[in-house]
């Protein structure tokens, strides 16, 4: 059997082909593929105002923020939106036990009271263009596999040269798409002066905690407020008292109409990393190995930390961030180990796949399934070690810190310099946020949950010596945190260049190299071994599946896995439900705030000016038909993990409100999207400007805004 196809033709096929549900991540730059299949489902613009390069187009209102989430341009003034949990570090490092803003909250009164934040940078989509053919140039069958990968880190290293010739903040990268089928250039124009304009109180913007984390119905008021600034010319520039607001290309007008069933929405974002087209065997994997054992790891964790921080401000302070950070994927893994479990997706895949199987009898395709369950299964145990390393000795926050102040060390010919201002920066911010107990606490638990979880044959030496050395894990413990000398704050003003031995022999880099010998050793290799060849057959794979897709004419639409780039996703303001008997309407609103609230619980203790503002109901001009203030609402839009902070835009290209979640039912959209169960969760904006005005008394904000009913 032969298959004529090319992968061209393929491609063409994967955008126009009609989406199952509202299941896709769209590229912006082909979704005049998709602009039908909107405009019918109640989109009113063209693809034009979606994207374009030579004119503003929604795209240029839409920043990647701080390299893992999404904002959106709300102002001619550089106004940006995201949300809460975006800002969170930003809104953490400005806070102290006598100046609170995680407690509290925080509104500038005006442009001179924004607050500057070092290391955070925004970046704006330029353009993306498709450079397969000047990638894969030279990468023909006659070369093996390591020969490929440099040629194609060569080609992409001068095509990202040539795109950034130009500096000012030219910033680009090339991503492989389907496999390395395809690959794409992103030109990114990227600004680092982006100050502090507003948060809400944690009991707003982070409403629920982790309790209502991934679940439904929401009440959070999860945004914050930033701004751009650049220079006189509106190009980036480093922090300066100088600097200007910037001026966008485009900006969001925020609609206050409201949002009904069925709706039409669609969400502007960056989302992170999806698996939509792997094996059975890698969706095993997941929902029966990794996700438990994980699962497991960070509820021992997130056990200790709570303990700690229940007990002092200070302290819940300081591990508020790393709190939210572990949390939100071990329940998001709960969610997906579920709903991989309910929707059977493995025996799915594993029945497409045998089908799979037959059609390809006889062709290139054929035994292609089998090499790649092969494969799955002699990495398992590998990928398995090196995710107990991730979750257990490399959480250790002292070794964390201890391993980047030796690198502030460096030899060269002979000579060591030390990098005593970084290392003070390094330090300065580690301790305003460390507390040796909790680290000794979960570094007893980690160690001892690795060595019942490793399998003996993975066992690391240097591990069995420390136990033979010390007697047991919480000895071992003892010595560490009662003599390292990186528990001494000023231990790195008293650092030379002479005392490089110093550092880089004490205990804690003893333990932090003892480790990471074992797995550069004798993990990673195999694993990146293994995987290249993993990711060889799925690009073989790939290609299969959209040439089998056109044969058997079963309507699939494909479109490229998420990888952190610009993407469109669209559907409906829809409910769902979770059990039988169960249905969950799509908006919640402040009386559930007003139900859930409990002084006695940080999570659920709101402020008393929102208690007095819900008896006297002086809501103003933002509340909804209902006489209440709306504050979430679902919708049937494919996101995941990056797609924080997204603008989430009705029919006439208005914003409507912040995309922040997902359901917990429905995580397992990474993997596979469930039409009846997949829904993201959204702040109404209408919340958000209620709280602006009336919780933060900011409503100066509101003059540089566009409204639209």
């Amino acid at each position: 059997m032969t298959r004529k196809i090319t992968l061209a033709v393929a491609l063409i096929i994967a955008t126009v082909t009609t989406s199952r549900a509202d299941e896709g991540m769209w590229l912006p730059s082909l979704i005049g593929s998709r602009i039908a299949d909107m405009q019918e489902k109640g989109f009113k613009l063209d693809a034009e105002d979606i994207y374009s390069i030579n004119q503003a187009s929604l795209k240029d209102a839409v920043v990647l923020f701080g390299g893992g989430c999404t904002g959106e341009i709300v102002s001619e003034a550089g106004l940006l939106l995201t949300n809460h949990h975006c800002g969170y570090r930003q809104i953490q490092s400005h806070s102290s036990v006598e100046h609170d803003y995680l407690r509290d909250g925080f509104w500038a009164m005006n442009r001179s009271e924004e607050l500057p934040n070092k290391g955070l940078t925004v970046k704006f989509l330029e353009r993306m263009e498709d450079v397969t053919g000047i990638i894969l140039k030279g990468c023909d069958e006659s070369r093996n596999e390591d020969e490929r990968t440099k040629l194609i880190d060569e080609n992409s290293k001068k095509i990202i040269e040539q795109a950034t010739a130009e500096g000012n903040g030219l910033r680009a990268s090339v991503e492989a798409l389907y496999y390395g089928n395809q690959y794409y250039l992103f030109i990114y124009r990227e600004y680092s002066d982006i100050r502090l304009v507003g948060a809400p109180p944690s009991s707003i913007g982070k409403f629920g905690g982790d309790t209502d984390n991934w679940m439904w119905p929401r009440h959070t008021g999860d945004f914050s407020i930033f701004r751009i600034y650049a220079d006189k010319d509106n190009n980036p520039a480093p922090y300066s008292p100088d600097n200007v607001p910037y001026r966008p290309k485009k900006f969001f007008k925020i609609s206050t109409g409201g949002v009904h069933e069925g709706d039409f929405t669609f969400i502007y974002g960056f989302p992170g990393s999806t698996q939509e087209y792997i094996h059975s065997e890698a969706v095993r994997y997941i929902g029966e190995v990794s996700d438990p054992q994980k699962i497991k790891l960070r509820t021992i964790r997130l056990g200790i930390l709570k303990k700690h921080m229940d007990s002092s401000q200070k302290i819940r302070i300081q591990y508020s961030s790393k709190y939210a950070s572990i949390s939100n994927a071990w329940k998001k893994w709960q969610g997906e180990e579920l709903g991989l479990r309910r929707n059977r997706i493995v025996a799915k895949k594993a029945q497409y796949e045998k089908k799979f199987a037959q059609w390809a009898e006889g062709s290139s395709y054929s035994g292609l399934c089998d090499s790649l369950a092969s494969l799955y299964k002699t990495i398992e145990p590998y990928r398995f070690a090196g995710e107990l390393y991730n979750e257990t000795a490399r959480t250790v926050e002292l070794a964390s810190y201890a391993s980047r102040i030796s690198r502030c060390f460096s030899k060269k010919d002979g000579n060591v310099t030390f990098d005593k201002d970084a290392a003070g920066e390094i330090a300065s911010a580690f301790f305003k946020d460390y507390c040796p107990d909790i680290d000794k606490e979960c570094f007893i638990a980690m160690m001892e949950e690795f060595a019942e979880s490793i399998p003996e044959d993975f066992m690391p030496e240097y591990y069995k010596r420390m136990i033979l050395k010390y007697g047991s894990v919480a000895a071992w413990a003892d010595e560490i945190f009662s003599t390292s000398a990186f528990l001494d704050e000023n231990f790195i003003a008293s650092l030379s260049e002479c005392d490089i031995e110093k550092a880089e022999d004490d205990i804690i880099m003893d333990f932090y190299n003892g480790f990471l010998k074992w797995y550069s050793k004798e993990i990673r290799p195999s694993v990146e071994r293994i995987n290249a060849r993993i990711f060889d057959l799925n690009k073989e794979y790939m290609k299969g599946q959209m040439e089998y897709s056109e044969a058997v004419s079963d309507g699939r639409a494909f479109y490229p896995d998420a990888n952190l780039t610009l993407r469109v996703a669209y559907g409906h303001v829809k409910g769902y439900s979770p059990a039988d008997g169960i249905y969950y309407v799509t908006s919640s609103t402040i009386k559930g705030i007003i139900q859930k609230d409990d002084p006695n619980i940080f999570d659920y203790n709101i402020p008393q000016s929102l208690r007095d503002i819900y008896a006297s109901k002086d809501y103003g001009k933002w509340a909804g038909e209902s006489g209440e203030i709306p504050v979430c609402f679902l919708a049937d839009n494919h996101t995941t993990g990056g797609n924080s902070g997204s603008p989430v835009i009705n029919c006439n290209g208005d914003l409507i409100g912040i995309n922040f979640d997902r359901v917990w039912e429905g995580t397992m959209s990474d993997i596979a999207f469930d039409p009846e169960r997949c829904r993201n969760i959204s702040l109404d904006v209408r919340y958000l400007l209620f709280t602006i005005e009336k919780i933060g008394n900011a409503s100066w904000l509101f003059d540089e805004m566009v409204f639209v009913d």
